[in-house]
């Protein structure tokens, strides 16, 4: 039977002590690296990144969230760790990130909607956490969870969703560097409507695998159902890798709209995975890319 757990239980006292300070200067946006910004990545605005946003449990319109995620509570938060892993339990956030280096992480963030930004997250490498969790050897796939509150989430007192939300990746993806456990952006604690307090964020997918408010995570053997998959598989695979070669069944991918581009702005080309190629396309080697959309 899992129990509440804390880092107390596997680190020193003294650092386990140290965690609210920790966490209280994370929260204020201080002391956090800037990561080399490369050239061709300049950063959206912060009202753009906050005001166009898919988190359906507030609503379908991509201002709806900006105008209801107010009411959701984020204090206290904690995430559940489960499935095949040494240390299952229940950790609060300060528990969760203590120790961590709260890095800024400046990534591409493509929609399988055909729009993208490019947006400074700060966030830890989620291999970081998983790594000190202890996965088992059998455990091939991570599975997350999003928080389900109807009371406070109106988007999850309608249809056209079986909530909660819930999400998935390979191992291999989710130990990866550039896979990121998310809780701030411009040196900001995460706005609600971009998934506070603590949100995955994984580059060279498509955005809906980036599920936000995450209160779970699981370790599993056997690849777990995600939401979007389950609701539209010909549209939603389970890799959901940005690939300019397979279009949406209703639209191409084969170019992008960039938010902030201005009315008159042309689309771009879409990256093959979404620029990051050269760091991550080693995943999928052998791998039909078609099937394995």
């Amino acid at each position: 039977m899992s129990r509440k757990l804390s880092w107390s239980d596997v680190t020193p006292r003294g650092l386990w002590l140290s965690r609210r300070k920790l966490i209280a200067g994370a929260g204020a946006g201080l002391a956090l690296p800037r990561l080399a910004r490369a050239a061709d990545l300049q950063p959206n605005s912060f009202e753009e990144i906050t005001n166009y946003n898919n988190f359906y449990e507030f609503g379908w319109g991509k201002e709806d969230p900006a105008s209801n995620a107010g009411a959701m509570t984020i204090d206290p938060w904690s995430v559940e760790i489960a499935g095949l892993v040494e240390r299952p339990g229940q950790y609060d956030l300060a528990d969760l990130i203590r120790g961590q280096p709260l890095d800024e992480h400046i990534y591409r963030f493509r929609c399988v909607e055909a729009w993208s930004m490019v947006i400074p997250w700060q966030g830890f490498a989620l291999s970081g956490l998983l790594s000190r969790i202890g996965v088992q050897p059998s455990a091939k796939y991570v599975a997350f969870q999003t928080l389900y509150r109807p009371e406070e989430m109106p988007g999850q007192r309608q249809g056209g969703i079986d909530w909660p939300y819930v999400e998935g990746l390979r191992l291999d993806e989710a130990m990866h560097p550039l896979t990121l456990l998310a809780t701030g952006l411009y040196g900001e604690p995460m706005p609600k409507q971009n998934g506070a307090p603590v949100r995955l964020v994984v580059p060279w997918k498509y955005g809906f695998k980036s599920i936000k408010s995450i209160v779970k995570i699981s370790l599993t053997a056997e690849q777990p159902r995600t939401t979007w998959q389950e609701l539209q598989p010909s549209e939603y695979g389970f890799y959901a890798n940005v690939n300019p070669e397979v279009d949406h069944p209703r639209w191409s991918q084969a170019s992008e709209r960039r938010i902030g581009g201005g009315l008159f702005a042309g689309r771009e080309p879409t990256l093959p995975f979404n620029g990051y190629a050269d760091q991550v396309a080693s995943l999928y080697s052998g791998m039909d890319l078609r099937v394995n959309y």
